[in-house]
């Protein structure tokens, strides 16, 4: 009887190590299966399917800025993030054409240009200079001779208005001359020192990328 007993438990003792070593590593793969999410796309005839892993994370965008004071380099990083289309040396240079094309334009009379360059008040503030001018008959033979310094003077972002404004240092010849041609101001021979700030603006939620000039004060 006793030893029937024994053979009974080593019997039960066999079946339980069996179930364990079958059921235990049954488990254990159902849990990493479940701890672990993958990728349906990636399973491939063949080929085990990899882990799916997290998408890395957005890096800010990098934008050069030398020289500048913090809160003009607050500014430029605000509009750079808020429009992934900014280009600052891009901007810069832009600016720098637009001072030229507008002064030339101012002095010219061409109205034109200057509505394209422009918004509404500076537009009008140009054109009625250029009325009063011509209405006293008189012209402008001015000379931009060179850029002598162009750099950022303060820049922000307001809702989705962007405006930057430019300090611009040149040397300008100026001659005005009266109806019959006579030179009744300046000389083209002695440039003089301007300091202008130009302050240019853009909606950045438009499809328009063209800046325009909002507002212009002496530096």
């Amino acid at each position: 009887m006793l030893t029937e007993i024994v053979i009974l438990a080593m019997i039960a003792a066999f079946l339980g190590l069996r179930l364990y070593s079958v059921l235990g590593q049954r488990a254990e793969h159902e849990e990493e299966s479940i701890t672990q999410k993958y990728d349906p796309g990636s399973n491939k005839a063949g080929q085990p399917a990899q882990p799916q892993t997290a998408a890395p994370a957005a890096q800010p965008r990098v934008v050069e800025l030398e020289g500048v004071v913090p809160a003009v380099e607050r500014g430029i990083r605000e509009i750079s993030d808020a429009d992934r289309s900014f280009d600052l040396p891009g901007f810069v240079e832009g600016a720098k054409g637009a001072y030229e094309m507008v002064l030339e334009a101012f002095w010219t009379g061409d109205r034109e240009t200057l509505r394209e360059l422009c918004d509404d008040d500076v537009y009008e503030g140009f054109t009625g200079a250029i009325d009063a001018r011509e209405e006293a008959g008189q012209t402008l033979e001015n000379k931009l001779i060179r850029i002598e310094e162009s750099r950022i003077h303060s820049a922000s972002l307001d809702n989705r208005m962007a405006r930057i404004s430019m300090l611009f240092v040149a040397d300008i010849a100026s001659v005005t001359r009266d109806k019959d041609g006579n030179v009744v101001a300046g000389s083209l021979d002695d440039a003089i020192e301007s300091r202008d700030i130009w302050t240019f603006s853009r909606n950045i939620g438009s499809r328009d990328p063209n800046w325009v000039l909002d507002e212009t004060d002496e530096g």
